[in-house]
């Protein structure tokens, strides 16, 4: 059985694929939690709860002390929050909002065990050329922004609509690096650990 240092509690491949560059050996197991956000609840809020309650989730779940990660990544425009666009129109209204304009991501993340858990957030601002509502139907023909927050990935076909980014690019891909990287050497989780 190959050993692992942190269980991740995503099935993102983006997440996984971002521990793999970081030295990461993980174990993933996604958390099954309910995802809609409360009345009132602020945006920041909103992805720091997630965060924390994925990785209670799975903490609840093992009996082991390995740490477990659990992160959410938001997209912010107007004070709204774009999840994951359930179907063609609301991906093209998502797309036609955040285009020729600035908006938020927002990437929080959880680490801990049953012992405590912390949480860090990181928040990118990426701004949009204008758009079409061509090349977002063509973009939608993909099926890349069906499982994407805000109905784009900035690491895929999405790349094209970016005019600008301030911030973490991995934050915008799903798990910011930096804020990671401190949070996993709080629990001691080992980094560029490529024995198997």
């Amino acid at each position: 059985m190959e050993k692992y240092d942190l269980i991740l509690a995503s099935a993102s491949p983006r997440r996984t694929e971002i521990l793999q560059q970081m030295g990461v050996r993980h174990q993933v197991q996604p958390a099954n939690i309910d995802e809609t956000p409360r009345p009132n609840e602020s945006a920041v809020n909103y992805v720091q709860r997630m965060a924390l309650e994925k990785a209670q989730n799975i903490i609840s779940q093992r009996s082991e002390i390995i740490p477990v990660l659990g992160a959410d990544t938001s997209v912010v425009c107007d004070d709204s929050i774009f999840g994951k666009p359930s179907d063609k129109q609301q991906a093209l209204d998502m797309l036609m909002a955040l285009s020729g304009r600035s908006h938020q991501v927002l990437s929080a993340l959880a680490v801990g065990n049953v012992e405590c858990c912390s949480v860090s957030i990181s928040i990118t601002e990426v701004t949009f050329r204008q758009l079409s509502k061509q090349e977002c139907l063509s973009y939608w023909n993909t099926g890349e922004p069906l499982d994407k927050a805000g109905g784009y990935a900035i690491q895929g076909y999405g790349a094209v609509f970016i005019e600008s980014i301030k911030g973490s690019y991995s934050g915008v891909v799903g798990l910011p690096i930096e804020e990671t990287f401190l949070l996993l050497q709080k629990y001691g989780v080992p980094i560029w650990d490529c024995k198997k």
